[in-house]
């Protein structure tokens, strides 16, 4: 089977039947992907736009990350605001905020996960070069451990078991045995912006700051293989990185600051694991018909520019009608794509 490489819907604005976003403008929305009727207009050639179900507004600041517990009934999400915010799915009401005070984080917060037994645990890495956990269960609103072994930002968290494993702007990935009380450290050299883990845990792709991803092997930390392109460049963006196709892709979106594409349109990578050859180049439409004068932007020169669309966040759905996957970027449309 080929890359799924055709847009199937536009969103305007963990078991995959829904699709959960946070954004610049501070809400956090919730969609149904693949709405059982056409928008009136639509004919059956173009690209149906899902369904808005809900919207989650608690942020004062943007939204960085997102996190879904295992059973869809609850999510955790953290930004700019400097604190963790608990949320109820149905309710779209914050049963717990961490942090926010002297116990948490002082300044944003670039990613959140769940973890522990039941997604009992909240995970948080932040700009001030933390990593705090926080036990949902507790009525205390103190982290019950903090790791500050970074000496940068902490950029992108992976969770496996009683693992935690934080990249940072330092160059290292640390990984976290809260059990054994061990910290290993992985020295990749240039920042750390993306981490995503195989699925049997022995090796992780890197995201990083030189042009590069890497997969790296987590027992004796060699690099397998390095996945790159000349036309691919990104040494500024953090761009999400993860394996797709039940590991047989590594993807990831594009800063557009090497090979240009036309009209402001984003772009996606997607290299063979195995081989480290590039399996497909798939542009992004900057959104919908109609969403076009979005693409203009005023610079600090005064001018009227065309802005690109950066695709920096994606995820994968391996079940249910086949290979899909959705990303999002600045145009702020999330796509979904498929084999159709």
């Amino acid at each position: 089977m080929g890359f799924p490489d055709k847009p199937s819907a536009h969103l305007l604005g963990a078991n995959g039947t829904y699709i959960l976003s946070g954004s610049a403008d501070r809400a956090i929305r919730l969609y149904n992907p693949f709405p059982s009727t056409s928008a009136p207009g639509e004919d059956r050639h173009s690209v149906p736009q899902g369904r808005l179900i809900q919207t989650y507004s608690a942020h004062g600041y943007e939204v960085l990350s997102l996190s879904v517990a295992a059973d869809n009934e609850r999510f955790v999400s953290a930004g700019g605001d400097r604190s963790v915010f608990l949320w109820d799915v149905s309710t779209a009401v914050t049963t717990k905020r961490f942090g926010g005070n002297v116990h948490g984080h002082s300044s944003r917060i670039n990613c959140v996960s769940f973890a522990g037994e039941g997604d009992s645990i909240i995970v948080s890495g932040g700009f001030d070069t933390s990593v705090r956990l926080w036990d949902t269960k507790s009525s205390s609103f103190k982290p019950i451990q903090v790791f500050e072994e970074a000496s940068d930002a902490v950029t992108c968290l992976a969770v496996r078991g009683p693992e935690v494993l934080a990249g940072s702007v330092d160059g290292r990935v640390r990984s976290y045995d809260i059990r054994m009380g061990k910290v290993t450290t992985d020295v990749i050299g240039a920042p750390v912006t993306s981490l995503s883990l195989t699925r049997d845990g022995r090796a992780m792709l890197v995201g990083s700051l030189d042009n590069k991803l890497r997969l790296m092997d987590r027992d004796n930390g060699s690099c397998l293989r390095a996945y790159t392109d000349p036309a691919w460049k990104n040494e500024d963006v953090k761009l999400q990185a993860l394996l797709g196709g039940k590991e047989k892709y590594v993807m990831v979106g594009d800063a557009m600051a090497g090979e240009a594409a036309p009209n402001g349109q984003g772009r996606i990578w997607a290299w063979d694991l195995l081989t480290g050859k590039l399996a497909a180049k798939v542009t992004v439409p900057w959104g919908p018909q109609g969403f076009e004068p979005k693409k203009k932007a005023v610079g600090r020169d005064g001018k009227e520019k065309t802005r690109s669309n950066v695709v920096s966040c994606m995820a994968w759905r391996e079940d249910g009608w086949g290979d899909q996957f959705c990303v999002g970027g600045t145009s702020g449309v999330v796509t979904v794509y498929g084999a159709l």
